[in-house]
């Protein structure tokens, strides 16, 4: 069954990938393993959006753009960015004190883009009749839409693999099959250390 792979990727990076030992994270290979024999990879659609160097981390952006390097090896893989949106905004204290402010002024960075992107993509791919399946990765209840749209409406197959740890019941609802992504994959799904594109040779951040 021809498939084509939507991967949100702060999504998954969030759900599954933080705070472990798998960031050198091969994402379709991980997907691969959760699919049924039928199911052949013919495209993957990954989406992000850069990164700034933060104070406390100022390497960031540099290891991001190493793994997207990783991730432009892999056949018929395409990413496509979102942006960050960083704004100053009220929000209530959990605790204020007795006569003090109730509200302070917070900095908040918001990830914008990647979930309309993929689902534009989604749908406009099944109307292209690019696949005969799709699996979206993902745990964002905003996808329950084109996820419909492509099931009900188009008549295709549509997986999720939730990254999250979490159930997104909405998305479940809707999908034709739904999984959670197991975190004892994501150890047999790394990229080699060392990897080769067109630039030369490259290599796992040494530290993330």
């Amino acid at each position: 069954m021809k498939t084509v792979v939507y991967i949100d990727g702060f999504n998954l990076y969030f759900g599954a990938v933080k705070g472990t030992a798998h960031k050198w994270l091969n994402p379709v290979e991980a997907v691969r393993r959760h699919l049924l024999p039928q199911n052949v990879i013919v495209g993957t659609k990954y989406f992000t959006a850069k990164l700034n160097p933060r104070p406390h981390d100022p390497d960031q952006p540099l290891r991001q753009e190493t793994h997207l390097r990783a991730l432009r090896t892999l056949p018929a893989l395409e990413i496509f960015y979102g942006f960050f949106l960083t704004k100053t905004v009220k929000m209530p204290l959990a605790h204020p004190r007795p006569g003090g402010p109730r509200q302070v002024k917070v900095i908040k960075t918001e990830e914008k883009g990647s979930d309309v992107n993929l689902g534009a993509q989604l749908v406009h791919d099944a109307h292209e009749h690019r696949f005969d399946c799709a699996v979206v990765v993902s745990g964002d209840s905003d996808l329950v839409m084109p996820v419909r749209i492509v099931k009900e409406d188009l008549g295709l197959p549509v997986g999720v693999l939730n990254p999250q740890q979490n159930p997104c019941m909405e998305l479940k609802k809707f999908a034709t099959f739904y999984k959670h992504l197991k975190r004892g994959r994501l150890a047999d799904s790394q990229f080699p250390p060392t990897l080769a594109d067109a630039r030369g040779k490259f290599h796992k951040p040494s530290s993330w």
